[in-house]
């Protein structure tokens, strides 16, 4: 096992799982704080890979770059959601139902690609899709126009959409990583700029900007470069388990220092989520995270 490898990884899911306690801090909406981070992405792994000579030896494929802009969209799409859910909830509750995103990818190759699904599996998505109404708290929520107002569609949307990006790159072959992330991330510059309030950065403290940049050269430039520095050097199995210190760190931020007490049914809905997942994760040759 290369040890230096998971350490790697290990650090890049433990700096991811604050991102959710850096974006409740920035002051600026999702859709301007993703187009910021995207910028920073672009930069970031753009300009690693052009000084290690990565540029060079790159191998365009003409179906892979199509296949990739769509993966850009679903990856820019799954920010701006997640970061909406952010606005709306709390960060335990909108992480727990963003890493829902293991079920779809499950789903979607059953449902696409024909792959079989076993009794476990349709027990484990029962128990997560559960544990997720459980999540949001439906016992304090009066009516359905609140339950729809309470972050939960922005959450489901976010997992929906990394689900998609997981879903399409699981092909990929040819575009290394760092290709693969700067196109995306270029992707997300286009898709923004013209959605992008650009008033809403005037006034900010310098608070405000450093988890703004935070978010993009911290969460994004770094992270990334830590996990595609990583992930290809571990068994899947182990990529898959330790991407659950991102979710684990995140709700010990927010119980921690955000003072977040979650009630009886949403820790059980934690529980129930979580415990569906790692059956999923944990079945040989599902799926390879991205």
């Amino acid at each position: 096992m290369n040890v230096s490898a998971m350490i790697k990884l290990s650090l890049a899911m433990a700096i991811f799982g604050s991102i959710g306690f850096f974006t409740i801090h920035t002051g600026i909406p999702a859709v301007e704080l993703v187009f910021v981070r995207c910028i920073c992405a672009t930069l970031f792994l753009g300009g690693l890979w052009f000084f290690t000579g990565g540029h060079k030896t790159e191998a365009w494929n003409k179906k892979e770059i199509i296949q990739t802009l769509f993966c850009g969209i679903f990856l820019v799409l799954n920010w701006v959601f997640l970061f909406k859910a952010f606005e709306e909830m709390s960060i335990s509750v909108a992480i727990s139902i963003y890493n829902l995103a293991p079920i779809f990818v499950l789903i979607l190759g059953t449902v696409i690609l024909k792959e079989r699904i076993t009794l476990g599996n349709v027990f484990a998505i029962a128990i997560c899709f559960l544990g997720s109404i459980f999540i949001v708290g439906i016992d304090s929520l009066k009516s359905v126009e609140e339950f729809m107002n309470s972050g939960f569609v922005w959450a489901l949307l976010s997992a929906i959409c990394y689900a998609l990006t997981m879903f399409l790159s699981k092909t990929l072959k040819g575009l290394s990583p760092y290709a693969t992330t700067f196109v995306q991330t270029i992707v997300g510059i286009v898709m923004l700029l013209p959605m992008s309030d650009f008033s809403v950065f005037q006034g900010l403290s310098p608070s405000n900007w450093f988890y703004i940049l935070g978010t993009g050269v911290i969460h994004t430039g770094f992270v990334y470069y830590l996990f595609f520095d990583s992930i290809r050097k571990l068994p899947t199995i182990i990529v898959s388990v330790l991407t659950f210190v991102d979710p684990v760190v995140a709700i010990l931020l927010d119980t921690v220092i955000l003072g977040f007490r979650p009630t009886f049914l949403q820790s059980l809905g934690i529980i129930f989520v979580f415990g569906g997942i790692l059956y999923t994760v944990l079945q040989p040759k599902r799926f390879v995270r991205h």
